[in-house]
């Protein structure tokens, strides 16, 4: 196995300035594996869901290339669900409705066929899940990378720092960077987050771009302007999918490859946002993401010419 993903299968609904949904597919390990497919062609992912979830839907990520055995499905209980609506300024939301549902006492397998991944992504979950995968793999990935959220830094932090340091990738965005490192600086903040493990940290900026810190090097991305924003929920998650997507199916994270691997899952994101849940992603064509790929390198590509 190339790629194991851990993360939520889920249920979202979605009010944004553009409209509303009813209860829609959605979830960090849906988006991820979704992104993460335009790539790797080996990939898995472990989650749980309710009987309610569609079958239908499973069979569409089976068509994508996920193996999904990883994935419970608990007889005669519900599905996690979230509801939220967006601002105006598609930045900040409110959340409406959580219901936990099989999440709460999620109890992670790692089915044997997913023994041995060479890479693994851990999806926004409770930390003490999260460390649970790794410590029931048999053996140590290459790379492992995880997508954390404020939420644990506020219940449960010591939890989080635990698995932080178990990790070589942490992808979170400017805020949560900020509370976590306790700086205000990013490039500082960075320095600060890979003193406690990880020593790849990647900083989502959302409209304004990505930034990826290791060692001494620093590398900006910037993101696409768009016309149309219907939904930036799955952007991060799709972002970090295309990330590791790229990284698994190249087998190479240099610094170098990572930087093409930022612009792949800035891509990728750009696309999710452009419609509700998971829907562009699942229309996408890889000729289209080739063009949006492009775009992104004609952003900062230029020659300066000297000034006599």
């Amino acid at each position: 196995m190339r790629l194991v993903t851990v993360g939520s299968v889920a249920f979202d609904a979605i009010e944004s300035p553009f409209g509303k949904t009813d209860k829609i597919v959605g979830g960090a390990g849906t988006f991820i594996t979704l992104a993460s497919s335009f790539f790797v062609k080996e990939q898995g992912i472990i989650s749980v869901v309710g009987d309610d979830f569609p079958a239908s839907t499973l069979e569409n990520m089976k068509a994508n290339g996920i193996d999904i055995q990883g994935i419970q499905i608990k007889a005669g209980e519900k599905t996690f669900f979230w509801s939220g609506r967006y601002h105006n300024d598609m930045n900040s939301r409110d959340t409406l409705i959580t219901e936990l549902n099989v999440l709460e006492h999620f109890n992670p397998i790692v089915p044997q066929a997913f023994q041995g991944t060479d890479y693994l992504m851990l999806g926004n979950l409770s930390p003490q899940v999260q460390r649970l995968v790794i410590e029931r793999m048999e053996k140590r990935p290459k790379l492992i990378a995880m997508d954390t959220m404020n939420f644990w830094m506020d219940i449960a932090l010591e939890e989080l720092k635990k698995t932080m340091a178990l990790v070589d990738v942490l992808i979170i965005n400017d805020e949560e960077t900020r509370q976590l490192s306790g700086v205000y600086s990013l490039v500082k903040a960075a320095k600060v987050i890979r003193a406690m493990g990880p020593q790849i940290v990647i900083i989502k900026k959302g409209e304004h771009g990505a930034l990826l810190f290791h060692e001494e090097n620093m590398f900006f991305a910037p993101a696409l302007p768009l016309e149309d924003v219907f939904d930036p929920t799955g952007a991060g998650d799709t972002f970090a999918g295309g990330f590791m997507g790229y990284i698994a199916a190249t087998d190479d994270f240099s610094f170098e490859n990572m930087k093409r691997a930022i612009i792949a899952g800035s891509a990728l994101a750009s696309f999710c946002v452009e419609k509700f849940g998971t829907q562009r992603l699942l229309e996408l064509t890889k000729e289209e993401l080739n063009a949006r790929v492009k775009q992104f390198v004609t952003l900062g590509n230029f020659e300066m010419k000297e000034v006599q």
